[in-house]
């Protein structure tokens, strides 16, 4: 079969032209697709049957293969078929079920799942030859590799579990300013009236209390059991962490090396002809990083799918140095992304959409 874009397409590709690309052999899985693994917009990644332990993370650069860098730095390898447990703050390589043979007009570009981040597993894709984590550049042919890095609890994965997504896109599908205001007057994608719109929709930490029964979010313990990443509601909430509940002055101060469970004070909704990613907000605002998981597919929060308002979780976590965040603190931002094509089936409508209508919410293991 082949695989054609239309003229001057322009926009991220949606579920059912991703598995297009699969029956044409852009993408090439060792296994059959499962259930739920196309979403939207976007493609969950599985991992292959071993593990290889590494002396450090790398890239390998131009001209240079992600398995020749491994046999320059593994340390031993783990037998992924059965399932095995991955350490804290060591670092793994997957080599990954999915590959591919791009052509020369669609780039993708690979996030943490939104279930991988709240469990701070430090992961991201490599290819080969490449300069950039979790990016694959136009017309790339070859493998997909994890790199894999558990910073709080170890976890048991197993050969098929789905830590990373990858999207794939045509042109120049970001948002400009006046597409963004023109979406943000048609659509309200945050429940404010004064939004920030410029490089994106602007999120803010909500350390009220007033959205989650007086706490503002949760932070993890140390020296816990382990996770199984793919067991769904296994694990009491209070033997992996604390809550934290609302100051009266509205602030939160972020212990250096440890990781918390926040959520952003606006509602965000994306339409069903567009997607969205967050990025981290400027570095030089404040010590400290938020959010692992990038990826907003069409439909998250929107009405039509059933959310009407969701809350950004936000994945945090201090660097070197003591932090003070404030209630309605700016942290990150929002891009949105035109779709080349409105998906078969929205965030929400199908299998696996776990954090549609979401508030202050941990990710999918634990039982509320």
């Amino acid at each position: 079969m082949t695989f054609t874009l239309p003229p001057d397409a322009n926009g991220i590709l949606p579920d059912r032209m991703i598995a297009a690309m699969a029956d044409a052999g852009l993408i090439l899985p060792a296994y059959p697709f499962v259930e739920s693994q196309i979403q939207p917009a976007s493609l969950d990644l599985r991992l292959g049957d071993v593990a290889y332990r590494v002396r450090a993370s790398f890239l390998p650069g131009p001209g240079a293969t992600v398995a020749e860098r491994i046999d320059e730095l593994k340390l031993h390898e783990i037998d992924l078929t059965d399932g095995a447990v991955l350490e804290t703050n060591c670092v793994y390589i997957v080599p990954l079920l999915e590959s591919l043979a791009l052509p020369p007009e669609i780039v993708a570009a690979a996030n943490p799942k939104s279930s991988t981040g709240r469990l701070d597993v430090f992961t991201r894709v490599i290819a080969d030859g490449t300069r950039r984590f979790d990016m694959i550049g136009a017309g790339y042919h070859g493998p997909l590799y994890a790199e894999i890095s558990p910073k709080t609890f170890p976890v048991l994965l197993r050969e098929g579990s789905r830590l990373s997504q990858v999207r794939f896109r045509t042109g120049d599908a970001i948002l400009n300013a006046d597409e963004l205001e023109a979406l943000h007057d048609a659509e309200r994608l945050v429940d404010v009236d004064d939004a920030d719109l410029v490089n994106g929709v602007a999120l803010s930490v909500d350390l009220s209390g007033e959205n989650a029964n007086g706490f503002v979010g949760y932070r993890a313990k140390r020296h816990t059991g382990v996770v199984d990443i793919d067991r769904r509601g296994g694990y009491a909430v209070g033997e992996f962490w604390e809550p934290i509940a609302a100051r009266p002055d509205g602030s939160l101060i972020l212990d250096p090396g440890e990781f918390y469970i926040l959520a952003s004070k606006e509602a965000v909704q994306v339409p069903p002809d567009y997607a969205a990613e967050m990025v981290p907000f400027d570095p030089l605002v404040g010590e400290f990083r938020v959010h692992y998981a990038g990826f907003f597919d069409p439909g998250f929060g929107y009405a039509g799918a059933g959310g009407q308002g969701s809350r950004a979780v936000l994945e945090v976590r201090s660097r070197e140095v003591p932090f003070i965040l404030e209630h309605g603190q700016i942290v990150g931002r929002l891009v949105y992304e035109k779709m080349l094509a409105r998906p078969d089936a929205m965030y929400g409508q199908r299998i696996g959409s776990n954090y549609q209508a979401q508030g202050l919410k941990l990710s999918k293991h634990f039982r509320v």
